[in-house]
């Protein structure tokens, strides 16, 4: 059987754009067009195409996670300051970086708005989350989705978001609780408000479990080499990294694009070089991964996380 990820399509905005360094106008990116269809170099890091996420989805192989340490939405990239969180987020998109994960929890969405303003909404992807857990966010009372994604598409100032998830699941049978969501964001998906819907995970079991779910199409998941901030035995961090990696490929088999996060350990790793590329290495050639998300602080991350994986 051919796995989807075995073909990638060269993005209409993703040639070239992702070398160290080089940058691309808006402009420019908007005329690149190909139908072209070229198979994935084994190790992933070709950045002249976009990753094939979904049927519909294409987006960078590297994606800019909003969230570090966020919950009430606030983040790193919000208490920053806007001013450089809106420099740091065009100087991704300027480096070919354009899948912007972001999540309510997380209260990103108007800044990634601000720094897309003017830039062809079809130049990059916005993916969200739910929040459906108690706490993490002001209010006590959960709405619908029906009834939250309105806020977000006016906070994004978007007609419509191409991924939205609901965060951080646990429960190794986490649709049965949230049943009432996933059917209003189905309504969502059918109505071209929103492109995909799918889970983000925080235990092997939830991932094993959205392997299972014909509704999801795709899933965040947590790995790294090390088996920081992972889940499985504590006291074995080689078998957290085997666990969570069988418990990916098994989701990936079924066809569910899948979201790499914490691949430097939520910022563990910031002052060992050695480890970041161990681990980036580790994660970039994993056939089951399709996307790297990382929570860049500076513009020097982004750059050397883009040299860490084209090398």
């Amino acid at each position: 059987m051919i796995k989807r990820r075995d073909f990638l399509g060269i993005a209409a905005l993703g040639a070239g754009t992702l070398a160290l360094g080089t940058t691309i106008s808006a402009q420019e990116a908007a005329t690149q067009e190909t139908t072209e269809q070229l198979p994935a170099k084994k190790s992933n890091n070709d950045l002249s195409v976009w990753v094939q996420l979904t049927k519909d989805i294409r987006c960078s192989r590297i994606g800019f996670g909003t969230g570090m340490r966020g919950s009430q939405r606030t983040s790193d990239l919000t208490r920053m300051g806007w001013p450089k969180g809106i420099e740091l987020l065009q100087c991704a998109y300027d480096h070919g970086v354009r899948f912007f994960d972001c999540a309510d929890l997380y209260g990103t969405h108007f800044v990634v708005a601000e720094a897309m303003k003017g830039k062809p909404r079809d130049s990059y992807v916005l993916g969200t989350k739910l929040w459906l857990l108690p706490g993490g966010i002001p209010e006590k009372e959960r709405l619908s989705p029906e009834e939250t994604i309105p806020r977000f598409l006016r906070e994004f100032k978007t007609d419509y978001i191409d991924l939205v998830q609901i965060h951080c699941m646990t429960d190794k049978s986490w649709t049965t609780k949230n049943e009432a969501a996933m059917a209003s964001l189905s309504r969502l998906k059918e109505k071209g408000l929103i492109r995909a819907h799918g889970v983000s995970t925080h235990t092997n079991a939830a991932v094993e479990h959205a392997a299972q779910t014909s509704w999801c199409d795709v899933i965040h998941a947590r790995i790294n080499s090390e088996g920081m901030n992972m889940d499985g035995p504590q006291d074995n961090a080689a078998q957290r990294v085997e666990e969570s990696v069988r418990a990916i490929q098994s989701a990936h088999n079924t066809g569910k694009g899948i979201i790499a996060m914490k691949i430097l350990g939520e910022g563990k790793m910031s002052n060992n070089y050695e480890l970041r590329k161990k681990s980036t290495d580790f994660v970039k050639n994993l056939d089951c991964v399709d996307v790297l998300i990382v929570g860049f602080t500076e513009k020097q991350h982004i750059t050397e996380f883009i040299d860490l994986v084209k090398s």
